[in-house]
């Protein structure tokens, strides 16, 4: 039996001449085969490709001018290596590969777990990061390699809901271990157990070469490295601009100056280096220029972005506003998102096996726009004093939207190229998840301890506190400074601190609205068509 899925356009409102020629492509290629491995073992790989990827967990320190590094060190490590992991699974054995990226998150997962300091923690995060670009790439390349066009939807739904399930849980899983006798550097060392039990599961992924024959060194000059080297300096200058800036920089100082500048520079200079493909071929360059020219790409990467920002700014934030204004530990705030988890996960997993049943992707995007804009409208309007009720039912309708619109863009990117450009597509749109998540917590970072600080340092100072008071309340509830303050200075101050935390929610409205408004702009097609055949 063979299963066949090619795009249909169901309403024609002029698609572009790129997109024609990406279907008619698709359409012309061969016809999928029933994957070869079933039963007990591709369960087995299914579990263990899954498992891979539930590994961030969240970690509270009390050094605010680091806090940021803690929850942006992860996903910088991914996002500055994510679009060389996507060539590399183009070239590379992708088996060989996702189990060397396996190994990298393993060793920054110990060097978390043995951290003596605040900096070996953030330098352990970032490896991490770096070995999670490539483990979440890979499961989604085997995915994609390893099933047929019409389940591969339900698949790549799973993905979503397995990391993001991961993701959400990281605080109740660091929280719980914080509070034990075991300590908070098991949240780390668990990874290597998990992945000690699993690693039995990747005897029976098959092996894929992409380009067969090739020898190792001349596929490693395939490599863009100095592009490589811009796209890691690109996000790292822009990150650390937005870390430093106004909190242990000045905004007008050289440093955060003479960083904003190297940021732009470097953005210059890459752009130029890809398009003219200098140390490079247009082939083998980083980026995947000829994306650009889809209307349909250019517009899922832009939602997959909102998505991931709505996502990841609740999961960071709705936490650290319930451990100030309801004296929440951290474990007691993570379990809050328990209910955001349950519905997160429908949606993901839901809009996957819908999708191919309607065939129309639009939709999704265009609810999962509203739902997010109307959720992130509301939690701007929280007050410490809002009912615990309505915070859940605001950040519900949020999940909502990021879950019907999270996954959808690899789902259609995937089916709009040829199975040769697969890691490419995926790459290209895992660039805007994890940039998203990275860009959305660097920007509200900065929004919320700034304004923390200024407002807080009113209320403070009169009473004979100084900056660094200010900062150690800000970076974290749990601040012996609260537990000397009036009743109603402590507060006022908690107020002060949650209006704070609702600023952020204003790149949640952005997002929301953002994608809505380019939703409209998709071409109007049916994507997946069953094709029935004969046999069992």
């Amino acid at each position: 039996m063979v299963i066949e899925s090619t795009p249909v356009n169901a309403i024609n409102d002029g698609p572009e001449k790129e997109e024609d020629q990406i279907a008619s492509e698709l359409a012309n290629s061969p016809p999928e085969t029933i994957r070869a491995v079933k039963g007990w073992k591709w369960v087995f790989v299914c579990f263990g490709l899954y498992f891979s990827i539930f590994f961030a967990v969240v970690d509270t320190y009390g050094d605010v001018s680091q806090l940021a590094w803690l929850g942006v060190g992860f996903p910088l490590g991914s996002v500055a290596t994510i679009l060389s992991f996507g060539k590399a699974y183009g070239i590379f054995n992708v088996k060989w590969l996702h189990v060397g990226s396996v190994t990298v998150f393993s060793i920054g997962s110990t060097v978390c777990g043995a951290a003596s300091n605040m900096n070996a923690l953030i330098i352990g995060r970032v490896i991490a990061g770096v070995g999670g670009a490539g483990m979440y790439l890979g499961l989604l390349n085997l995915i994609a390699i390893n099933t047929t066009t019409r389940e591969r939807p339900a698949y790549m739904g799973g993905t979503g809901v397995v990391w993001g399930t991961g993701t959400i849980l990281g605080p109740v899983i660091g929280g719980a271990f914080a509070d034990s006798s075991a300590t908070w550097r098991w949240a780390f060392y668990i990874n290597l157990v998990v992945f000690g039990l699993l690693s039995p599961a990747f005897l029976f992924i098959p092996t894929f070469q992409p380009q067969p024959g090739i020898p190792i060194l001349t596929k490693l000059k395939q490599l863009d490295w100095v592009g490589a080297v811009l796209n890691s300096g690109l996000y790292t200058s822009f990150v650390i601009a937005l870390t430093f800036g106004g909190t242990t920089w000045a905004w007008n100082s050289g440093r955060t100056i003479g960083t904003l500048t190297a940021c732009v520079v470097i953005l210059i200079v890459f752009i130029v280096q890809q398009f003219f493909a200098i140390f490079t071929t247009p082939e083998h360059r980083l980026f995947p220029i000829e994306f650009v020219a889809s209307r349909t790409m250019v517009i899922l990467r832009i939602t997959t972005a909102c998505a991931s920002t709505a996502m990841f700014i609740t999961l960071y934030y709705v936490p650290i506003m319930f451990q100030f204004s309801r004296g929440d530990s951290g474990l007691e705030s993570a379990v809050r998102l328990l209910l955001l988890i349950v519905v997160l996960s429908l949606f993901i997993m839901g809009s996957g096996a819908i999708l191919p049943l309607v065939g129309y992707h639009i939709p999704f995007f265009i609810l999962g726009g509203v739902f997010i804009l109307i959720g992130g409208a509301l939690m701007f309007t929280v007050k410490a004093t809002t009912s615990t009720t309505a915070i859940y039912g605001y950040t519900i309708l949020i999940a909502i939207g990021a879950g019907l619109t999270a996954q959808v863009g690899y789902i259609v990117a995937s089916a709009k190229v040829q199975i040769q450009k697969v890691p490419a597509a995926i790459g290209f749109i895992n660039v805007a998840q994890i940039g998203g998540l990275v860009i959305a917590l660097a920007v509200s970072g900065t929004v919320f301890q700034n304004i923390a600080f200024r407002d807080l340092s009113k209320v403070l100072y009169p009473l004979g506190f100084i900056a660094s008071d200010v900062r150690g309340a800000i970076a974290g509830s749990q601040s012996s400074l609260f537990s000397h303050l009036p009743s109603n200075i402590k507060a006022n101050a908690i107020e002060v601190i949650v209006q704070a935390i609702d600023k952020t929610y204003a790149l949640e409205v952005t997002a929301g609205a953002l994608c809505l408004v380019v939703s409209m702009f998709l071409q109007r097609e049916k994507l997946f068509m069953e094709i029935s055949a004969g046999g069992a």
